[in-house]
């Protein structure tokens, strides 16, 4: 629906759109007429995502600048001590792509679910290329601690069937994440094939993928489903997130926190604390608090213990 608000000189339409595909600082936005018009921000303004709702005026036929972003359901991004880097926006769920190879970053996997944990977006873990049988073995003996943690694990070849995935992505505005070389896009061509990525052959030399989607995209699935495609993603910073925050993206730490001796309890050597009696107990796998101290500064890991209270 287009709007109109007046200035001093005249009546101006803003139209309202989405964020259908992201090129740096230019944006394809799509209005609600289903047109696509090639946008620019206003001003030096940033940090415009691919899903985000905005408001818009025509400069030009098939050219606009982006005036307004719409209050957004959540935002999916990665950063580091130097940039940040908005994935997508008003997504609903997170498809993790892992692949029986070449090996995948379990480390990947663990940032990408503390970063949707402080959304609350749904997490969907898809195995491709599970019809190589022994290293699907491998990879599930692997992916099944997140299962156990009531993460969804979803097997599948991405160039033979992909119909056991349709049901997931039903009324969801989802976004594909995971490393270049784990079948993304050959996904993407099956799901949907006038997408036409291109793909690319994997560096055996190198065990990992080449980068072949150059820009995030966002896709309709059918009338209530979309689907956004995003660089093959090789790191995740999470420096945006706060360390008193890192506990609550780790899903089964929830019911021990705040039960803890000390009100700031990191979780390392403190005496009293629940999430390691939990660990020791076998509640909690050592393999998440090992990650969740690897995350830590380490000017937090050497907190004295005359810090805590």
């Amino acid at each position: 629906m287009s709007t109109h608000r007046k200035n001093a000189k005249n009546s101006v339409e803003y139209l309202a759109g989405q964020i259908v595909a992201a090129y740096g600082r230019h944006y394809s936005v799509e209005t609600e007429k289903g047109e696509i018009v090639s946008c620019v921000m206003r001003g030096k303004k940033g940090g415009v995502a691919c899903g985000d709702r905005v408001e818009l005026q025509l400069t030009t036929s098939g050219q606009g600048v982006i005036e307004a972003i719409k209050p957004r359901k959540s935002l999916l991004y990665r950063s580091d001590p130097f940039k940040e880097k908005i994935i997508a926006a008003n997504v609903t769920q997170i498809i993790i792509v892992v692949a029986a190879v070449p090996s995948f970053s379990e480390e990947l996997i663990n940032r990408c679910l503390v970063a949707v944990e402080s959304e609350n977006i749904e997490v969907l873990i898809v195995l491709n290329k599970a019809d190589l049988a022994e290293p699907t073995r491998a990879a599930m003996d692997i992916l099944s601690l997140y299962r156990d943690l009531g993460y969804p694990v979803l097997q599948l070849s991405a160039l033979k069937d992909i119909s056991a995935l349709r049901p997931y992505l039903q009324g969801h505005l989802s976004v594909l994440a995971g490393q270049s070389g784990m079948g993304k896009s050959t996904l993407l061509n099956a799901l949907i094939p006038q997408a036409k990525r291109a793909t690319a052959e994997i560096s055996v030399a190198l065990d990992s993928g080449c980068h072949t989607t150059t820009h995030s995209q966002l896709y309709h699935v059918d009338a209530t489903s979309d689907i956004i495609d995003s660089p093959g993603i090789q790191e995740y910073g999470l420096n945006h997130i706060k360390d008193e925050n890192l506990a609550w993206g780790f899903i089964e730490f929830h019911s021990y926190i705040g039960q803890c001796k000390f009100s700031n309890c990191r979780h390392s050597r403190e005496p009293g604390c629940a999430v390691m009696l939990a660990v020791q107990a076998g509640k909690i796998h050592r393999k998440r608090l090992d990650f969740y101290h690897r995350l830590l500064r380490q000017d937090n890991l050497s907190c004295s213990s005359s810090d805590l209270i």
